[in-house]
């Protein structure tokens, strides 16, 4: 089950980790969706990175950026939760755009949420 969660003055929807994996465009702008519907006023999602699919994580699709594109223009802030060195590892440009992201305020990768406690109380 999904769950607000607080800090440093911010409310985050949390998704929950077993819910349907995020394949396409349609797929993430439900979940904007389902936050306005079940969290009006909260402007900060986090998703599980489990939610993902490979696709994501592989640049060449498209995937990320269409999807992360569309909180950008929405004005919903995205914390991806959970561990994504494996693919960082694997792909020179998705390091990179994982540090970039991490630099600016709309998109972070995040381990945990404690981390992104920290990130927000910070």
């Amino acid at each position: 089950m999904s769950e607000i969660l607080e800090a440093g003055g911010t409310q985050v929807f949390v998704l929950d980790d077993d819910g349907p994996r995020l394949a396409a465009t349609q797929g993430f702008l439900d979940v904007i969706g389902s936050l306005w519907g079940e969290a009006v006023g909260v402007m900060f999602l986090a998703i599980p990175t489990a939610r993902l699919t490979p696709e994501f994580f592989d640049l060449r699709t498209g995937v990320a950026g269409d999807a992360l594109q569309k909180f950008v223009n929405y004005q919903v802030q995205v914390a991806l939760v959970g561990d994504v060195s494996e693919h960082v590892a694997a792909s020179g440009a998705l390091a990179d755009f994982v540090h970039e992201s991490n630099t600016g305020r709309h998109v972070w990768f995040v381990r945990d949420l404690d981390e992104l406690r920290a990130r927000l109380e910070g």
